[in-house]
């Protein structure tokens, strides 16, 4: 029978989603598609400087974070379909990660102060531990050349949210104000090649053509 609350879905379980991230539940969720959330236990910053060193670029990484995530949870869903997601965030040359405090969050956005940076979001579908589809966004954000004040003031209003994301911002909060130009849909912004996702689930099936 069809799940009425969720009348685009067509799968008989919910869609798995190997992420802590609510951006991404809640663009998921919006899109009418349920969830069932197993954020994966993958040391991100060992796969991704594995990576880095072996030339790997910052976008393939994205892609290949976000399958390590969901080959991890796959293991505990067998004959599921599990979604991995990550971002990858790169200035120039240098690669940037999740702050590990306010301090280090004040230090990298000061880094990207009056400057573009590239930020990629990719995403995997996986079943039983194989890559069925994997996908990636780019989005190309300018700073503005904000003063020492308002950055002040704006960690003191973003809190801990400063930590929470590659870049230490959230777009659709207050991290608006530090921005002059954004080149890249919403989603991928916020965590998710949204629409190569939902064009990758209609044509397996489990989303209503």
């Amino acid at each position: 029978m069809t799940d009425l609350v969720h009348p685009l879905w067509i799968e008989p379980w919910p869609l798995v989603l190997a992420s802590a991230s609510a951006p991404r539940a809640e663009m998921l969720r919006a899109a009418g598609i349920p969830l069932e959330i197993v954020p994966a236990d993958v040391d991100e910053r060992r796969v991704e400087d594995a990576l880095a060193a072996d030339g790997v670029s910052t976008d393939v990484i994205a892609i290949r974070l976000a399958a390590a995530k969901a080959e991890a949870v796959s293991i505990r869903f067998p004959g599921r379909l599990v979604l991995g997601a990550d971002q990858t965030l790169a200035v120039g040359s240098e690669r940037l990660h999740k702050p590990s405090g306010l301090a280090e969050g004040r230090a990298q956005i000061l880094k990207l102060r009056d400057r573009e940076h590239v930020l990629h979001s990719g995403a995997a579908l996986v079943m039983d531990g194989v890559v069925l589809d994997s996908f990636v966004t780019t989005a190309r954000l300018s700073m503005r050349a904000f003063t020492e004040e308002f950055l002040d003031r704006y960690i003191a209003q973003a809190g801990d949210q400063v930590t929470k994301s590659v870049g230490g911002y959230q777009l659709e909060g207050a991290g608006i104000h530090l921005f002059d130009r954004v080149k890249a849909d919403h989603f991928t912004v916020l965590g998710l090649p949204l629409f190569p996702l939902l064009a990758a689930l209609r044509r397996r099936g489990v989303l209503v053509e």
